[in-house]
């Protein structure tokens, strides 16, 4: 069973820094792209940052120059450097990332992490 688990969520003031993680464990064969997304109150999920496994990197317009996706492969963990955070950054913040497992090498599926609270406060 493969699952991931973020952590790093909280409260913050305007300005502050947080870092999320988030770590894939299980029965992991490989994994390709490993992203974060957000979803605030009443609004749609969206894309934050994406990296595939050689660290070719995707963001959002709004957290560029601000937000940083790192991966460890041996750890097989993303993070999600957030710095200068804005009352709009509040939102849950959910992993995913595509694992093939040991389980059925044939197919790549889409994990996506329980997701992490990150409130900024004005």
């Amino acid at each position: 069973q493969v699952q991931l688990v973020e952590s790093g969520g909280g409260l913050v003031q305007a300005g502050g820094s947080l870092r999320l993680s988030c770590a894939a464990s299980g029965s992991i064969f490989s994994i390709n792209n490993m992203g974060w997304y957000r979803q605030a109150p009443g609004k749609q999920r969206e894309l934050v940052a994406t990296t595939t496994s050689d660290n070719n990197t995707r963001y959002t317009d709004s957290v560029k120059g601000r937000f940083t996706i790192s991966r460890d492969n041996a750890k097989k963990t993303v993070y999600l450097q957030m710095n200068s955070l804005k009352p709009e950054d509040t939102a849950v913040y959910y992993c995913n990332a595509g694992i093939t497992s040991w389980s059925n090498l044939s197919i790549q599926r889409v994990y996506w992490g329980q997701g992490t609270q990150v409130t900024v406060s004005a």
